[in-house]
């Protein structure tokens, strides 16, 4: 009986914390079908009939403009951070050298800056160098903010990785360059997907700099996008929702098909060892 109640209980127990976190899609979802007038006389009623006008309103010249910004800026942005981060952290934790861990702890010490106390001084600089209201802008700031936090975790992984797989490769007359790409980068992709991640959503998100560093239709982001659905008077609230659950589709397809990519090089491993 204690054998069947065990797992009941744990059911029970996921099924509470799956409407927990669930309900607040299906809440999304259901009033981007909605009105303005049908979502304010009833909040919480599913829609009687099926009103398209907030989706006719996203699929829009420029809401699609929005959105393709926001996804180039956040896949440039990824892959240069996933780049710069893995090599920095390979030389930080493989290599030895005087100003090492100076280094590495001036990049732990980023982490502890609050992002925001940046903008002014990022803001002329940006200014100065021309960049202003330019996708160009965005992703230098956003790659620095992402950084200290990238470095941080692949070096500590980079440290746990055994050092007779690197005297190993050495011998066999490996460089440096040949164990991080051929050894290190493939022990990594669960460590690298985790990190791709973490700054997916924070880059897909960000709104105070994109706000700041650009006012033209051309280069706005997503998160500018759906501020525009704000009135002088009025809000539509059903169209915020709807341009959130818009932006909310590639964050859960990349996270699927991150942690699929984590799931998998984590049970490879286990098999292998």
């Amino acid at each position: 009986m204690r054998n069947i109640a065990k797992p009941i209980g744990t059911y029970l127990i996921a099924t509470v914390f799956l409407l927990i976190a669930g309900y607040p899609f299906v809440f999304i979802f259901q009033s981007s079908f909605k009105s303005q007038m049908e979502y304010l006389s009833n909040i919480w009623s599913f829609p009687k009939s099926l009103f398209l006008g907030n989706y006719e309103r996203i699929i829009q010249p420029d809401f699609l403009r929005y959105f393709g910004n926001s996804l180039l800026v956040t896949v440039i942005t990824i892959t240069l951070v996933i780049f710069i981060a893995s090599l920095a952290s390979y030389v930080f934790a493989k290599m030895e050298f005087k100003l090492s861990k100076y280094l590495f702890f001036m990049f732990v010490i980023g982490m502890m800056v609050p992002v925001h106390t940046t903008l002014i001084p990022v803001y002329v600089i940006i200014n100065k160098l021309g960049l202003y209201n330019k996708l160009v802008g965005l992703i230098g700031p956003y790659i620095s903010f992402c950084l200290p936090i990238s470095i941080f975790i692949i070096t500590g992984f980079f440290q746990a990785v055994p050092k007779e797989l690197e005297e190993a490769a050495r011998i066999d007359g490996c460089s440096h360059f040949v164990i991080y790409r051929k050894i290190m980068l493939p022990l990594s992709l669960p460590v690298l997907s985790t990190v791709a991640i973490y700054n997916f959503i924070y880059v897909w998100n960000e709104f105070i700099y994109a706000l700041v560093l650009v006012d033209s239709a051309q280069s706005k982001t997503i998160p500018l996008g759906i501020r525009e659905f704000y009135g002088m008077e009025t809000i539509n609230i059903p169209g915020v929702l709807t341009a959130i659950a818009a932006a909310t589709i590639p964050l859960m397809v990349f996270y699927f098909l991150a942690q699929e990519k984590v799931i998998s090089s984590l049970t490879s491993g286990a098999i292998k060892g």
